[in-house]
């Protein structure tokens, strides 16, 4: 695999170095089951499409608990997406430190 673990991920694409020491970012294969509307919500997310993501394996069976994410991507209904936890760059993303902001889609997947 030239260095690369299981499903061909480095270690390294789920570490980061930050004061606090290593930290670990999970990156989930999820499916967009639906958009989130809301009548309020956090300043820092106006503007900002909600998406409800589910994770999946590669077989496209559930596994865990649905997730909100934030999506520049604009994912359709069904669409396999990868998202990310990485709260840091979520709350960089929208451009507020403070932002309850969590979890973020990445990229859409073609095909597996």
């Amino acid at each position: 695999m030239g260095g690369a673990g299981l499903l061909g991920y480095r270690i390294s694409d789920f570490l980061r170095l930050s004061t606090f020491g290593f930290r670990i970012f999970r990156m989930l294969l999820a499916r967009v089951e639906g958009n989130v509307v809301a009548t309020r919500k956090h300043p820092s997310l106006v503007g900002w499409r909600l998406v409800i993501c589910q994770p999946i394996n590669q077989a496209g069976e559930p596994e865990g608990v649905p997730q909100i994410a934030i999506d520049s991507h604009g994912a359709g209904l069904h669409q396999r997406v990868v998202i990310s936890s990485d709260g840091s760059a979520a709350r960089n993303a929208v451009g507020d430190e403070k932002s309850p902001v969590r979890w973020m889609v990445i990229s859409v997947v073609d095909d597996l």
